[in-house]
């Protein structure tokens, strides 16, 4: 199994339970948040046109529009994304980063969170992305380390090392080939497992490891492991 398998992505984008669950997790995060890094980025573009690959529930594209007053555009292969995207009046169709659906040069900026890992042809995808934005337009994208989380991994007898196509260890090689200019941004921060049923809990809810999550083991004592995110901003020529 692998996080760009499309049958997998789209099973477990079929419904939001595994994404919410995930999310959660980062409730008792010390340190800064990646998200609101990303929101500073975003606004330093100052955004007349937005395409978002990978919008999940829509959050981000409803806050775009509501707090920039730019046009936004949002874009998934989940039909459920979709669909909770909508409901916040977010302009969100069904699609492939693989193969945009939009005129050349059509945005100022593309954001990608935390999606671009599921992409089975990465540099297909990140061509189109290229494609569709303006001269000197703007491509936000965030994704893990390969080492996130790994004291809860270790413990869980998981790893994702070298499993990441888009990772802060290769994105910045990755992104190079199709953008003039890229910038990586490392954010790191902790969270505390207070016992393996919270490690069994954060084991169940990835995409390729849910079967690992019977056989954590307990825990002796809280467990403190690293997050480890990174913004990459990468800028097409002028």
């Amino acid at each position: 199994m692998s996080l760009n398998d499309p049958e997998l992505v789209r099973a477990e984008y079929a419904s939001e339970r595994g994404l919410e669950a995930r999310r959660s997790l980062y409730d008792n995060r010390v340190g800064p948040d990646p998200r609101d890094l990303m929101w500073e980025e975003i606004v330093a573009v100052a955004p007349r046109r937005v395409l978002e690959v990978g919008p999940g529930p829509g959050e981000l594209s409803e806050r775009m529009r509501r707090e920039l007053g730019c046009e936004v555009v949002a874009i998934d292969v989940s039909d459920r994304m979709v669909e909770l995207a909508r409901s916040r009046g977010v302009d969100a169709r069904v699609g492939d980063v693989q193969e945009l659906p939009f005129v050349d040069t059509e945005f100022d900026l593309v954001v990608a969170a935390w999606v671009l890992f599921h992409v089975p042809d990465l540099d297909r995808g990140l061509a189109e992305i290229a494609r569709v934005l303006a001269p000197g337009g703007t491509l936000i994208a965030v994704t893990n380390s390969e080492h996130h989380l790994a004291e809860a991994r270790t413990h869980a007898g998981i790893s994702m090392v070298r499993r990441m196509t888009f990772s802060r260890e290769n994105g910045e090689a990755t992104l190079r080939r199709h953008f003039a200019h890229v910038e990586q941004m490392d954010i790191d921060g902790s969270l505390t497992f207070t016992d393996g049923d919270t490690v069994r809990w954060y084991v169940r809810s990835l995409v390729i490891w849910k079967h690992a999550a019977d056989r954590v083991p307990e825990l002796t004592e809280p467990l403190l492991a690293t997050t480890r995110n990174t913004i990459f901003v990468a800028r097409s020529a002028v």
